[in-house]
């Protein structure tokens, strides 16, 4: 029985609501009130035989109360529910419950959770056996049946797991138990992705002995993942998919992150309208994109947003091979030596052990390269020369430098970009008419493109290209004359470049020059990894022990115990459970492996046609709520507060004396009834305050003053103020660890409320987007100052042009507001024999996460006298600092004291010289500019004649 959001588990008992007329009638009639008299008795006897009266009926209030408390009762033992949750079909032989907790079921498993544990509760209810499986589980799992609560427990259990369904194994299963159970109810609780063989497997289950069926879909946005992360020449080439048919458009930002979890670049793909594949690229400078280890989607909470990246992904490794013998007392004249010097600051180079072609070759190869250059290589051994075919198909990237033997060996159609002329061309020389061609603009259709053309270069030998319609397409630099210098060309996935000249200055000085690194460089670019190397084939055979796996919900985690070795293999291996997605190898190396490939799709689940009735509920947690206790709870009330009246009237708490052991006993009994009412009504709640932070204004007051503590100025930002703890943090772990000093945890502070005197220095981040302060905090704030306490302002924009510039940024004009309204004394950057220069660390300056911005201080009396001040401001300390470098920033570290975010520029010193600063600044609101007077000592020492 149910009316709007209400309901009723017993609605007869409301019947019982009639009586109330009788308990009305009853309730009218009250007995007389005793009155209590002194001598003498006739006057007694007098009074009471004149005056003799009997109440016809109880104060109407009272009657109310009754009332109230009886209709309560009766609407308490009819067990009314509030937003009551629709029954579901768990009836009949048993309740089947099939749930996928696959890697996209982790982003909303509570809500699966609960709306499992209601058809469970409802199976209970009508004692029906439970059968629960789920998909992303082992295939010899135990399905039951079992009873509701052995059920529960395994549902409680149950986690979701970082790999796709198995549907199919798991239906048949299902459907087996079945059979001996016909006519039982069947819930699908699935993660809402069509997967292969869905349609074979639904038929399998629903088919045979489903007497009624329950569908629960998921109302929640549809799921993002991430299929690839190429390392393309301009940057990280970023992938993303979603389910098709989504009219609305959506973007995502992708962070990356280093092997410690800091997140180091970021980058936007935007999906259009209808469109289910979505692009970016995440442009960083080449180095930096070795530093990533994992890229993931924001808001994804799911195995499928998270891609881990391995070495094939990183610093690219570089093969040398040359024929002639590296000579010891001429190392110039060595063909590897300028391509050595040129590729070893953002490569791995690999040389093979043996000079026999046949044999370097495949060494080579072994090790997975992502390029190979050939310094004057002439004909390829035939045994080895197809695998080096493939090798190029398959993505490689082959470099070929001109030579005597190349020019011997002829052409060869496979391995090079174009065909040679017979020969070589000579310019200059005494015989000849033409002169040494300089190198021209680079075609703006190659990789060399956004390169300078190098004027000092010039080239006095080279081998030509067969003039073909393609010759234009295919060259990368050019001769001044129109002839190639670089040629190069796809070839499979791979790439085919051939340098028309020698590795070493003999027939040009490009090897020489600056602009070959580059060009090398670019050409490094444009390879890619083909995959971890091994030593040889039965290492790359052998298997890899996990070492970090991606959790269901998208976290870098330890390996859990069901994980075992991966097996390499040719092409994409499958995510299964004894190989779930992540790294393996060990910490020489690591090999990816990661839940979605360029091939995954995300496509909806559609609902089977089922011939026997079906339920479709929603995800969703079970908000109804039982009102039986709190109408009790509200009764007991009702009940003390008509005892409370009945001895009112009866006279109990007139002023005349009583006897003391009655009044107690009766006082006693009422805060009995009292406390155990209010603990019944608000139990929950006293236990959460029990356990809960608020302290009264005492307690907070004593732990303030008990250790030195810095406040931080509450914004009313979250990512500001996280950052100001985290900085206080990690300044407070760092004057822990090189003072004396033991501070205690850092302060947030509401100046508009919170007693200020309690920190000897209050640090205030400026955000322009956060309200401005009342008049009222300005006044506590400058009082503060005015008493002895320091407030150190940080705009956090390294504004250089000072304070007083006209034109300023955002941060530092709120900060003129609100330093409008204080009494600030004239300012002044920190001169260098101030004593914030030497309170603890020697430091000519104060750099936070940013350098360059000067620390502003209290002026001092005689600032344009240098000579006449080495005392500053006397005793005292200046009341106010600014500085737009971000202390908070540089100090700020997470739980394992690493830091949070980079400095700029990227140096580790930065950040050293920061905390020191922060040091210095705690030194000297502590001590004040005693420093300073040891510049006095030899005056002291000749006063006293020493």
């Amino acid at each position: 029985m149910s009316w709007l959001p209400l309901s009723f588990g017993a609605p007869m008992v409301l019947w019982g609501l009639l009586a109330l007329p009788v308990i009305w009638w009853l309730l009218r009639f009250t007995p007389p009130k005793p009155q209590t008299e002194v001598f003498p008795p006739l006057k007694i006897l007098a009074r009471v035989l004149k005056r003799e009266e009997t109440p016809q009926q109880s104060p109407w209030w009272l009657t109310l109360l009754r009332l109230l408390m009886a209709a309560l009762i009766v609407a308490a033992l009819a067990e009314p529910v509030f937003n009551p949750r629709e029954r579901l079909p768990a009836e009949g032989a048993a309740l089947a419950l099939v749930i996928d907790n696959d890697w996209a079921s982790a982003a909303d498993w509570g809500q699966r959770v609960a709306t499992a544990e209601r058809l469970i509760a409802d199976a209970s209810s009508n004692d029906v056996p439970v059968i629960i499986a789920f998909t992303a589980e082992k295939p010899n799992a135990e399905i039951g049946p079992f009873d509701a609560a052995t059920a529960l427990d395994r549902l409680r259990a149950a986690k979701p797991r970082p790999i796709p369904t198995d549907r199919p194994a798991v239906y048949a299963r299902v459907a087996a138990t079945l059979e001996s159970l016909p006519g039982a109810s069947v819930a699908v609780l699935a993660d809402g992705l069509a997967a292969e063989g869905d349609e074979a497997a639904f038929n399998t289950l629903l088919s045979k002995n489903a007497a009624r069926v329950v569908w629960a879909a998921s109302d929640r946005p549809g799921l993002i993942g991430l299929t690839g992360a190429d390392n393309q020449v301009d940057g990280f080439e970023l992938t993303a998919i979603r389910a098709p048919g989504d009219p609305a458009p959506a973007q995502v930002t992708a962070g990356a992150f280093d092997d410690k979890g800091r997140r180091i670049a970021d980058a936007t793909l935007t999906f259009s309208p209808g469109e289910s594949t979505a692009t970016g690229t995440m442009a960083v400078p080449f180095e930096l994109r070795n530093d990533f280890a994992s890229i993931a989607l924001d808001g994804q909470r799911q195995a499928g947003a998270v891609r881990v990246l391995d070495e094939s992904s990183k610093r690219r490794r570089v093969g040398l091979l040359s024929q002639a013998e590296a000579d010891q007392a001429q190392p110039l004249l060595s063909p590897l030596y300028y391509i050595r010097r040129a590729l070893q600051p953002f490569a791995d180079l690999a040389e093979p052990s043996s000079a026999d072609l046949a044999e370097a070759i495949p060494q080579l190869l072994d090790q997975k390269p992502a390029m190979i250059v050939m310094a004057d290589v002439g004909t390829i051994p035939q045994q080895v020369r197809q695998r080096l075919v493939d090798w190029v198909d398959n993505g490689g990237t082959l470099v070929r430098f001109a030579g005597s033997r190349l020019v011997a060996a002829g052409n060869d159609d496979d391995l090079l970009p174009v065909r040679l002329r017979t020969g070589e061309r000579s310019l200059g020389g005494a015989l000849s008419w033409t002169t040494p061609q300089p190198v021209t603009d680079f075609p703006k259709t190659g990789p060399f493109a956004d390169l300078a053309p190098p004027a000092e270069v010039t080239v006095s030998r080279q081998v030509l290209a067969e003039p073909t319609p393609d010759i234009v397409e295919r060259s990368w630099a050019t001769l001044a004359d129109g002839t190639p210098l670089v040629t190069g060309m796809k070839k499979g996935k791979g790439t085919l470049v051939l340098f028309h000249v020698t590795p070493e200055a003999t027939w040009s000085n490009l090897p020489i020059s600056g602009s070959f690194v580059e060009m090398l460089r670019r050409i490094v670019q444009l390879s890619r990894n083909q995959g971890a190397a091994v030593a040889n084939a039965e290492a790359a055979a052998a298997s890899l022990a996990p070492y970090r796996m991606i959790s269901a919900d998208g976290r870098l985690v330890p390996p859990t115990p069901d994980a075992r070795p991966l097996v390499p293999g040719a092409g994409p291996l499958p995510v299964t459970f004894e190989n779930p997605p992540g790294l393996y190898g060990s910490d020489t190396g690591v090999v990816a492996h990661n839940l979605l490939n360029a091939e995954s799709s995300l496509a909806p689940l559609v609902r089977p046609q089922i011939t026997v009735p079906v339920t479709t509920i929603q995800y969703a947690f079970d908000e109804s709520h039982n009102l039986k206790g709190p109408l009790v709870a509200a009764a007991l009330l009702l009940m003390v507060l008509d005892t409370l009246a009945v001895f009112w009237m009866g006279g109990l708490f007139s002023r005349r004396p009583r006897r003391a052991g009655t009044a107690a006993a009766t006082t006693a009994a009422l805060l009995i009834a009292l406390g155990a009412v209010v603990g019944h009504i608000d139990i929950a709640r006293a236990e959460d305050a029990k356990s809960g932070d608020a302290k009264p204004g005492d307690e907070r007051a004593i732990e303030d003053i008990s250790k030195t503590r810095i406040g931080y100025v509450q914004t009313g930002d979250r990512s500001v103020d996280s950052i100001s703890q985290a900085g206080l943090e990690g300044l407070t772990r760092f004057l822990i660890e090189k003072t004396a000093l033991e501070p205690g945890a850092p302060a947030r502070v509401d100046i508009s409320r919170d007693q200020l005197a309690f920190y000897p220095l209050i640090y205030w981040p400026i955000d322009p987007a956060a309200p401005m302060p009342s008049q009222a905090a300005i006044a506590r704030v400058d009082a503060y100052m005015q008493q002895g306490g320091t407030v150190l302002f940080d705009t956090r924009d390294q504004f250089a042009t000072g304070i007083g510039a006209e034109q300023a940024s955002p941060a530092t004009e709120r900060l003129r507001d609100i330093l409008g309204n204080l009494n600030v004394p004239a300012l002044e950057p920190v001169p260098e024999d101030h004593v914030l220069t030497k309170s603890f660390y020697i430091l000519p300056e104060f750099p936070g996460r940013f350098a360059g911005g000067p620390l502003w201080v209290a002026a001092s009396l005689e600032a344009s006298n240098t000579e006449n001040r080495p005392v500053r401001t006397g005793d005292g300390v200046s009341p106010i600092m600014i500085t737009a470098n971000d202390f908070a920033g540089a100090w700020a570290v997470d739980e394992n004291g690493d830091p949070l975010l980079p400095t700029v520029p990227s140096d580790p010193m930065q950040r050293i010289y920061a905390l020191r600063a922060g040091v210095n600044i705690m030194m000297y609101m502590l001590t004040g500019n005693y420093k300073s007077d040891q510049v006095h000592v030899p005056v002291l020492l000749e006063r006293l004649g020493q």
